[in-house]
């Protein structure tokens, strides 16, 4: 594989075939995206329609743990508005590429990794997967996918579960909710992401777009609620359950967020 120039290897691009695969590539903080590393993957999927289809993973172990939380203990206004924006364009360019997306999960989705998976056309996860939201519980929000697009696909109570509760469901719970289209043993989910991918090559990619832009509806209908979300967002930086949540997890410790009333 080869890295994207000027995005020091954090993500790998490589045409293998019909299809464009983009590896996240940040073991050390389980492939957490910053603004630049998600402003890469965006260029790549708009690089790529050239394809037949796209594929989204990560190097081995983890898939997504959703933006970096580095810093958000003593945050940065204008920085974080940076992640923010850069998460929304990333997840835009995989509803706005005019192929299809699959995301290909070994390890943990969490936090934006978790909503990815909602943004990506489909989904194949290996068995090892898991998947969930953790927003409340590290002073956050997850306003770009999971308070609003998921319950479209996994049910409105599923979805507030999941991304109220914050807790961890493992690659056969994420199938029966529908978040995923299947699961399969880890060594085979390569082989398996490709059998996919020689599917698509095998139909009309015009149409394959008509079809996925007109799939967008729910999306479109839910745009609005992204950007109002993150603005509320943007108003709570430096809160003190944002601090809080933020060193809670950077320390690997329960949170202790001040009362209703605070």
């Amino acid at each position: 594989m080869t890295g994207r120039p000027g995005n020091s290897g954090d993500v790998l691009v490589e045409r293998r075939g019909d299809a464009t695969w983009i590896t996240l590539n940040r073991p050390d903080r389980r492939n957490a995206y910053d603004p630049a590393m998600a402003e890469a993957v965006a260029a790549a999927l708009d690089g790529a329609s050239r394809s037949r289809a796209v594929v989204i993973t990560g190097v081995p172990g983890s898939f997504c743990a959703g933006g970096a939380l580095t810093g958000l203990s003593r945050p940065d206004v204008t920085a974080m508005r940076g992640l923010y924006r850069a998460s929304l364009r990333l997840f835009d360019a995989v509803r706005n590429c005019p192929r299809p997306v699959i995301a290909a999960v070994g390890g943990a989705a969490a936090g934006g990794g978790n909503e990815l998976v909602v943004a990506c056309d489909l989904a194949i996860a290996a068995e090892s997967a898991t998947f969930g939201q953790t927003g409340p519980r590290v002073g956050s929000s997850p306003v770009t996918g999971a308070t609003n697009v998921m319950g479209v696909q996994i049910g409105e109570k599923r979805a507030k579960e999941m991304a109220m509760l914050c807790r961890r469901y493992s690659a056969a719970q994420a199938l029966e909710l529908g978040l995923v289209n299947a699961v399969v043993p880890d060594a085979e989910l390569e082989p398996t992401v490709e059998s996919w991918i020689a599917e698509l090559a095998q139909l009309s990619p015009r149409y394959l777009e008509i079809t996925k832009i007109s799939s967008n509806v729910w999306w479109n209908a839910a745009r609005d609620s992204f950007s109002s979300g993150l603005g509320m967002l943007v108003q709570s930086i430096g809160s003190p359950d944002m601090a809080e949540g933020a060193q809670a997890f950077l320390d690997k410790r329960r949170p202790r967020f001040p009362g209703p009333d605070a």
